[in-house]
Formats: C-alpha cells, structure tokens, sequence
C-alpha cells in the first residue's frame, strides 16, 4: 500500500473523528458537519482524481483538459442532486403526458403525501392505481361508493373471476350490475398506499374500465379539482 493512500485514510479518519466529538455542537471547523463532511468528501475525491492523473505521466495540456472534464461531472453530480427534486417532477410531468393516468406530480404538504392527476383527453380523471404490485388503469369516480374492478383487471390482481359469488348490486354507466366482494392487500396510487382495501369486482362483462371510488377517496384527508388537474391528499 503507498504511501498517498495512507494519507487519503487518513485525512478521513481524522474528519471522522472531528466529527464525532463536535457531534452535539453541530460545527467543526467552524463550519456545519453536514457541509464539513461534503468539504471532505470533496477534497478526497479531488485528491484521488489528481493523484490518478500525475501518476499517469500525460502531458500538462492533456491532464488540464481531463481535469476539466471531470469537475464538469463532479459538478454535474452535485447540481442533480441538489435539484433532484425537481427533477422527478419534471420526470412525472413528461410521463404522465406519454402513459395516460400516470401522476402528475408526487409531493408531500405538511408531512402528508400528495398526488396530482392530469384530466385525460375523454374529460375524466384517469388514475394508474397498483393493485396488489399489478399496475391498473381506472376512472376516478366520486358517485361510485366502492373501487370497484373490472373481471380482466380483478384477474390481473391475482383473484380468479369464476371463482366469485357476484351477489352485491352496483350502479354502472349501463344501469345495475352485480358484482363480488373482496379485499386487495395493497392499493397504491403513487405514494398513496392503503393496505387490505375492500374493492369490488364486476362480473365478466358488466364493466367496462375501472373505478376508484369513494371507499378510497374518502379515506384521504381531502382532494380538490382546479381546471384539468385534481390532487389528492393522503
């Protein structure tokens, strides 16, 4: 082992300890820990990648611009994180315009999370619910009382349609239907997540696409609808 790289743990082990003891003053160096440790990390990294390109014997011109290339990168890394974020509500918005029902944008507001949903083009609000981990595409209904699953997407849960007493009565776009009672162990639309959720399920046939009805909806702390987008609080 040489000796640049028993300096390198050490610097680090120093900075560790430094840490440590001034734990509870919350500084080190008269900066905060958090921003100490990132100097640190920083200045390690600098020295690997410096160390790295003396040893390599290139000449200056061709380390300068190698150099550069990578505080680009280091500087790119530390830019997307600080901004990740808004990144993954950019990321959501391109999403939800390509795959229909996909979340706007997830947030939280004071501590609970939140989910933003686009109106899609047949003038309802679509959803991507996940049922039991199987990705499900429904209508938000607020008139339906009970999520309610067509026998296609009920199947895709893992529940077996023929197995099903349909004795429940519903109202549907096309009048009365029957339907089956059962429990999903998990239902998720983006960071909303319920566990042993009571759902329905439409017999073959009586429906169309799915609901997410107030069974759900009402479980939240509330939701709003301005313009073409509706969100939905946990």
């Amino acid at each position: 082992m040489n000796r640049g790289l028993w300096i390198i743990l050490g610097i680090i082990g120093v900075a560790l300890v430094m840490l440590i003891l001034n734990d509870s003053s919350g500084t080190t160096l008269g900066f905060a820990n958090d921003d100490f440790g990132q100097l640190v990390w920083l200045g390690v990294l600098g020295a690997v990648i410096g160390a790295g390109l003396l040893r390599s014997g290139r000449r200056f011109g061709d380390l300068a611009g190698t150099l550069g290339v990578w505080v680009v990168i280091v500087l790119g890394l530390i830019a997307g994180y600080q901004y990740r974020y808004e990144l993954q509500d950019f990321a959501s918005r391109v999403t939800a315009g390509l795959i229909p029902g996909s979340p706007l944008a997830l947030g939280v507001e004071d501590g609970r999370a939140t989910v933003t949903l686009d109106k899609a083009r047949n003038g309802h609000f679509e959803t991507l619910m996940l049922i039991n981990g199987k990705q499900i595409r429904a209508v938000v209904d607020t008139g339906a009382t009970a999520t309610v699953l067509t026998a296609e997407d009920a199947r895709a849960a893992g529940f077996n349609p023929e197995a099903l007493r349909y004795t429940v009565e519903v109202s549907t776009a096309n009048g009365v239907a029957n339907a089956s009672a059962v429990r999903v162990d998990e239902l998720a639309i983006g960071n909303i997540v319920r566990k042993d959720m009571p759902v329905l399920v439409a017999a073959p046939g009586a429906l169309q696409q799915s609901l997410l009805g107030m069974n759900f909806i009402g479980s939240l702390s509330g939701f709003e609808v301005r313009g073409d987008r509706m969100t939905l609080r946990d």
